[in-house]
């Protein structure tokens, strides 16, 4: 996976350093990171059903136990691309796949870079003093990268079919 410009040795010590503080708990933090999400872009909402259920507001969606479901499993893909900053490649069939269940869903490539600014939001909020510039910058490349390879997913058609 090229993400661009590779990220450092420093660049990864920041991110595992700062992963550590929040994947302890993935939930609570997985929770302000969403909650930040439909507070940028509300339109997002509706991409959240369960069982055909549309969630009235962001704060039923954000309790439903399906939700937070999906929240672990965000959450865990991040745990994924922290623990393997080394060799991000590895997990570039993977993520692929993911972009195109996304794409599925209706979610939007331009709708990544919000996610990625409530990333950016949880981990400031979380890390308080200690989300520097220098994390900020690590975490960018790192997402970065994370959604070039999930946007392979939109771009890469299915065969013979």
């Amino acid at each position: 996976m090229e993400s661009g410009m590779p990220l450092s040795g420093g660049q990864r010590a920041l991110i595992r350093e700062s992963w550590q503080r929040v994947s302890g708990s993935p939930e609570q933090h997985g929770l302000v990171l969403f909650t930040r999400l439909f507070d940028l872009d509300p339109d997002l909402l509706p991409l959240f059903q369960y069982n055909c259920k549309q969630f009235a507001s962001p704060q039923e969606c954000l309790s439903a136990p399906e939700f937070l479901d999906h929240i672990r499993k965000v959450m865990l893909v991040i745990d994924a691309a922290v623990s393997h900053l080394e060799n991000l490649s590895c997990l570039e069939e993977y993520l692929c796949n993911l972009g195109k269940k996304h794409q599925a869903v209706g979610v939007k490539v331009e709708s990544f870079s919000t996610v990625g600014e409530s990333l950016l939001y949880m981990l400031e909020k979380c890390l308080g003093a200690a989300f520097s510039p220098e994390v900020q910058e690590a975490w960018s490349k790192l997402y970065n990268a994370v959604v070039k390879a999930m946007q392979r997913g939109w771009e890469t058609l299915p065969e013979g079919d």
